[in-house]
């Protein structure tokens, strides 16, 4: 138990938070939506790009979980 009047540490400073840039960053690069080609399922590039952020979004967040998680 800490000291009275001692301030704790944040423990959120763990490096692996900034894996959470990357699905923040690559939805911002629109050249990558600006065309019609290839389909998927005869959806547009632009439909099943966003739908595959959501899973990278996912998979991003569940990693920093895990990794900067102190034991």
């Amino acid at each position: 138990m800490p000291e009275p009047g001692t301030v704790r540490r944040r423990s959120d400073r763990s490096p692996w938070n900034w894996l959470l840039l990357v699905p923040i960053v690559i939805p911002l690069l629109t050249f990558l939506y600006n065309a019609d080609d290839p389909r998927l399922f005869g959806f547009p590039r632009f439909y099943w790009l966003q739908l595959a952020m959501i899973g990278l979004g996912a998979t991003a967040t569940a990693l920093v979980h895990r990794l900067g998680s102190r034991p």
